[in-house]
């Protein structure tokens, strides 16, 4: 009797693990919890949001009871695959025995399946997108295998314990950008673990040329689109030194900066031009009435301007595939824009930019600035860029050698536009002036290639009716 009582009350609770929340992630920080013990949970409810080195993320439970105990209080980096809160899911039975809950070795083996933990992309599920109807032709699991295989499905699916149906395993931003590129998930031959597809077969499925090399979510550059506020750090009075540990967002800039460093030959080169013209023209669209409504300034410009050299010279915006010894060309332009938040410094990128209208462009712009000031970018937003635009100056600083976003090709440092003296039509005169820097991936794009998308940046931008005629 005493063993059937152990085992019932064992039942009783159930331990959720710190989910893989990007893909491939080790670690994240436990930012808030948004529960204490005795509070009621359901299936789908936000309990915590957790800092990963590709965004903030609000973690769902997948099951209803009672909050019985949070394992790590707010701040604790806590590793993939360790319980973070246990819950009460037959709360009023057994009240006789004590209320322990198991550790972590002591759950059901057919919870979830051995060696493998649960993969969350995103901000969670809203609790109304877990009350769904099963579809049909499902049927309850029955014995360990079943249940292991439903739970490996309603991981992916977001409402993990669920029977799955028979359609192609995909986390839900590989499913988006199946989607977006018009690809069905069924004719796309999976090579992820357990028959998962992944980005790359999905890009492979797209283009006859082989999967690409996608860029890490979170690969940064250390430069801004716009101003953010730095995170304060707390310094002792009469302290002479301040130690700052290494985690999230930062540790993943250092990662991805000494890997991009260390394997791509980089190239930078640089022009000095009179963008007194493209100024004109920002002021000019300030006042448009198509573009009201949307924010006008030189950035979108640039933009613009680098999407059209791209367009003149597709060379360019490639990747080099060093498993397969293959340069992957890219017939669409996912363009990153390097920016500060209060997290630290992320690339988020506008999907299929070469598309946009100047209206849609600067909208695209505005969002996701705005997005990253909030701290709200998604890692999927962060995910497949292929060529990026660091504006260094909004800090008054001149130029620089910008290290390019692991998997891109090529990216755009742009300096300071001030006053300077300058021969205009023969005579010194006062123009509007910036310099350029261009850092591209040798192996891939030679001298030549480089300096031509970088002189026709620089020509649009001294006469932007070039965008018309060029684009």
């Amino acid at each position: 009797m005493t063993t059937m009582t152990d085992t019932s009350n064992a039942a009783r609770f159930r331990e959720f693990k710190m989910p893989d929340v990007g893909e491939g992630l080790t670690e994240a920080e436990i930012l808030k919890w948004y529960v204490q013990p005795g509070d009621t949970v359901s299936d789908g409810q936000v309990v915590c949001e957790v800092e990963t080195a590709k965004a903030a993320v609000e973690l769902p439970i997948p099951f209803d009871g009672v909050v019985h105990e949070l394992r790590f209080p707010e701040g604790t980096t806590v590793d993939v695959g360790q319980v973070i809160i246990a819950v009460d899911v037959a709360p009023g039975s057994g009240d006789a025995a004590p209320a322990a809950a198991p550790e972590p070795e002591a759950a059901p083996d057919a919870e979830e399946p051995k060696g493998r933990q649960p993969v969350l992309v995103g901000y969670g599920v809203a609790e109304s997108s877990t009350k769904r109807r099963a579809r049909k032709g499902t049927a309850p699991a029955t014995g360990a295998p079943a249940a292991a295989a439903a739970a490996v499905q309603g991981e992916l699916n977001g409402h993990a314990g669920r029977v799955p149906d028979a359609r192609p395993l995909a986390k839900p931003p590989v499913r988006k950008l199946a989607k977006d590129l018009g690809i069905d998930l069924a004719t796309v031959t999976p090579t992820g673990e357990g028959g998962i597809i992944t980005r790359e077969d999905v890009h492979a499925a797209a283009t006859p040329a082989p999967a690409p090399v996608a860029a890490p979510a979170e690969s940064v550059v250390a430069a801004l689109a716009d101003e953010a506020a730095p995170v304060a750090v707390p310094v002792e009075a009469g302290a002479r030194e301040t130690r700052i540990p290494v985690k999230g967002v930062r540790k993943a800039i250092a990662q991805a900066m000494v890997g991009s460093a260390f394997t791509a030959p980089h190239v930078t080169e640089f022009v000095t031009v009179d963008v007194t013209r493209t100024m004109k023209l920002v002021a000019e669209l300030k006042e448009d009435k198509d573009m009201a409504g949307v924010r006008v300034n030189p950035l979108l410009i640039i933009a613009k301007a680098l999407l059209v050299a791209i367009k003149r010279n597709p060379d360019v915006n490639a990747a080099w595939d060093e498993a397969n010894q293959e340069i992957v060309r890219k017939h669409y332009v996912n363009l990153g824009i390097a920016a500060a938040t209060p997290r630290g410094l992320i690339v988020p990128n506008i999907k299929d930019a070469h598309e946009q209208t100047l209206p849609q462009l600067a909208a695209s712009l505005a969002e996701l600035v705005s997005t990253a000031r909030e701290g709200r970018t998604s890692p999927a937003a962060m995910a497949g860029g292929t060529v990026t635009i660091t504006n260094v100056g909004v800090f008054g600083v001149d130029t620089g050698t910008p290290i390019l976003n692991p998997g891109e090709s090529a990216i755009l440092a742009v300096g300071a536009i001030k006053l300077q003296p300058w021969v205009h039509k023969g005579k010194v005169k006062p123009r509007q002036v910036t310099t350029l820097a261009l850092s591209f991936d040798h192996r891939l794009v030679d001298g030549e290639l480089g300096s031509k998308v970088l002189a026709d940046v620089a020509a649009i931008l001294e006469q932007p009716k070039r965008l018309i005629t060029w684009a």
